[in-house]
């Protein structure tokens, strides 16, 4: 296998996001987006009890893209203006399609804040191509043990099927576009090989542990920090220095304009003062608070 080239090796700082302080891999001051990747954040781990709850995020409004959640530690309550009311574990996803709006809250259930416990996940925002932007929301979640799992030969390294395609196994995820998302959990001294299309942009975050990653290269990956991957080559390969976790993911890059504001990813400024109108005429639903 030609091992693909890293194009950027990107740090993930601490932010504040209102109340809320997380790692955020990406944006960055180096790289704004990797196409079709908006936004990654890194919540947690934090301690949850009945005097401390500081990831508990109330109904607000999405147009545009989709927000996935993959809950890595923890309990969570989604709730959002289709109906749907699901809680999530950990190992689980929720992989919500905005589309043309929806209102969502999430946050730790009632239940887990009683008992006390520790929250820990990823909230990616994954852009839609400006055809599917105004397309109906919808939501899924699936839970842990419904995965694929794909298990490397020196049975050290599980790979776990969230959306896409992996020798031959698929995600339980349907996706709007091209995307592959892998949650890897390496043993110390795994090893394993990801093969991935090198039409994708494809970046590698590393949420714990330690990886040395293309041997021959040895680029060793460090808590917190993410590889953006080149478009050439066939995969790259990894090996774990102590027991980590790592978040694959990769996409179809659409190359259309982005423009941002607050919860809303479209491609116009007019588009974000039309979500801006819309959400304020209730044309997004609405989700009462708990």
């Amino acid at each position: 296998m030609k091992h693909k080239t890293i194009k950027t090796l990107g740090r993930s700082d601490m932010v504040n996001m209102g109340p809320i302080r997380l790692r955020q891999p990406l944006p960055t001051q180096q790289i704004d987006m990797v196409d079709p990747f908006i936004l990654l954040h890194h919540y947690g781990p934090y301690e949850i009890n009945e005097s401390s709850n500081p990831f508990d995020l109330g109904p607000h409004p999405h147009r545009g893209f989709e927000p996935v959640t993959f809950l890595i530690q923890g309990e969570q309550l989604h709730r959002d203006s289709l109906g749907n009311e699901s809680i999530v574990k950990a190992g689980d996803v929720q992989w919500t399609t905005a589309g043309r709006g929806i209102i969502h809250a999430e946050g730790p259930t009632k239940d887990f804040v009683r008992k006390g416990g520790t929250i820990e996940g990823i909230q990616l925002w994954l852009n839609l191509p400006a055809e599917k932007k105004m397309i109906q929301p919808n939501y899924q979640h699936v839970v842990h043990e419904d995965f694929n799992v794909i298990i490397s030969e020196d049975k050290k390294v599980e790979t776990r099927i969230v959306a896409g395609k992996l020798n031959n196994k698929f995600g339980e995820i349907a996706t709007q576009t091209p995307v592959n998302a892998f949650m890897i959990d390496a043993k110390s001294s795994g090893n394993e090989t990801i093969h991935f299309s090198n039409e994708h942009h494809g970046l590698l975050y590393l949420l714990k542990g330690k990886v040395r990653v293309n041997s021959t290269d040895t680029l060793e990956l460090n808590e917190n920090q993410f590889i953006q991957f080149n478009q050439d080559g066939d995969g790259f390969s990894l090996e774990a220095s102590e027991d980590s976790l790592l978040l694959f993911l990769s996409g179809l890059p659409f190359n259309e304009p982005v423009k941002t504001y607050g919860p809303y990813v479209m491609n116009t400024q007019t588009e974000i003062m039309e979500a801006l109108r819309d959400y304020q005429m209730g044309k997004m639903g609405f989700l009462p608070a708990s």
